[in-house]
């Protein structure tokens, strides 16, 4: 059954399974077992970003196409399903309108952009979507009578998902079942749903092909396959996913905005999670995104306390800083790399089967 849930693709190590478990039940669980708005949010922070670097990681790592433009893809889903809520009231129908519009723009763009720039060279190729993507963050700026400009906009969701909405009256486990709690599990689901599809999709004939392209694509090319043909469909798949987890981050948020959904900052946060998790496995990018978002968080906590502690020994307490905590993520990140050069996952993977070996 898991098997099969899995598409066959298991963690093939029990340290790799029981980080996958942990992260599955605490994400689960999260709203019972730590209670707290902040907690909330960055559950459903990382539930986001596990779909959004996986859709990356289906062109990056496994099929080797380098793209700057996943930020658009993400912020499309967000302004499409945003704009809808706030033009059309807080309705299902303005939720779905909002969706279909958003994917049937990321699947002509993303068509678009693959069929006049993937015959290029990786690094053209890259260079081109850097611009695309700029410009319409630029263009999502500019409009202001249509989204908000810098300030973004902000909108109501359904009553159902709202937090002032009582499912039940009576708490379960001390949590209220409120809209909070419902729009969390909405998102919960979708991103599970999401990310088994993708498994799904890179363990079948499809994936084994774009898997081949990234090794050798002129030798995927002399057996027959259209290279071209199958990173387009890749890169509309990607973007197609990235829309719906940008729909997922605007429905839980309740507002959209360039900052948020549209900076180089979220595709610079994408490709180190990518990296730390490891390239070319999809479960890289739930361990690398818990990890990644919970250090964003809460290192800055961990370190005023450390400074606080440290209060005896000014230099030491200086080092440790809260101000400094962007000097220690780069630390942490540098000593990722070092120590697990194909990601956390590709490293526990290559040593489960490096002790299997005769």
């Amino acid at each position: 059954m898991i098997r099969t849930l899995l598409s066959g693709d298991l963690p093939r190590s029990r340290l790799l399974s029981a980080m996958l478990l942990a992260v599955f039940f605490g994400l689960a669980l999260a709203p019972f077992l730590v209670p707290g708005a902040r907690s909330l949010n960055v559950a459903a922070t990382i539930c986001v970003f596990v779909v959004l670097v996986a859709s990356y990681d289906l062109l990056l790592g496994y099929t080797g196409i380098v793209s700057f433009a996943h930020t658009m893809f993400y912020g499309i889903g967000a302004y499409g399903v945003g704009l809808a809520l706030h033009g059309m009231g807080p309705s299902w129908w303005a939720i779905f309108v909002g969706t279909a519009g958003a994917l049937a723009l990321s699947l002509v763009l993303a068509l678009v952009i693959g069929l006049f720039s993937l015959r290029v060279r990786a690094i053209f190729y890259a260079m081109i979507t850097l611009a695309v993507a700029a410009a319409f963050a630029v263009v999502a700026s500019q409009l202001s009578d249509l989204t908000g400009g810098e300030d973004g906009r902000t909108f109501k969701v359904p009553e159902l998902l709202q937090p002032s909405y009582r499912l039940l009256d009576a708490e379960i486990l001390g949590r209220a079942i409120d809209g909070k709690l419902i729009t969390y599990y909405l998102v919960f689901f979708s991103a599970l749903a999401l990310f088994l599809l993708m498994l799904r999709i890179v363990n079948s004939p499809f994936g084994r092909v774009l898997q081949a392209i990234r090794e050798n694509d002129f030798r995927a090319e002399a057996l027959g396959y259209r290279t071209v043909i199958y990173r387009t469909l890749a890169n509309c798949l990607g973007a197609l996913i990235a829309t719906l987890a940008g729909v997922l981050m605007a429905l839980w948020l309740r507002y959209v905005g360039p900052k948020t959904m549209l900076s180089f900052e979220v595709m610079t946060d994408i490709l180190l999670i990518v990296v730390i998790g490891g390239m070319g496995t999809i479960y890289g990018a739930v361990i690398g995104s818990a990890l990644f978002i919970l250090v964003q968080n809460y290192l800055q906590v961990l370190m005023a306390q450390a400074s606080a502690s440290l209060s005896g020994v000014p230099l030491l307490a200086n080092l440790f800083h809260p101000d400094r905590w962007l000097l220690w993520l780069g630390v942490l990140f540098v000593l990722s790399v070092y120590f697990f050069p194909t990601g956390i996952v590709g490293r526990l993977r290559s040593k489960a089967l490096a002790r299997r070996s005769p």
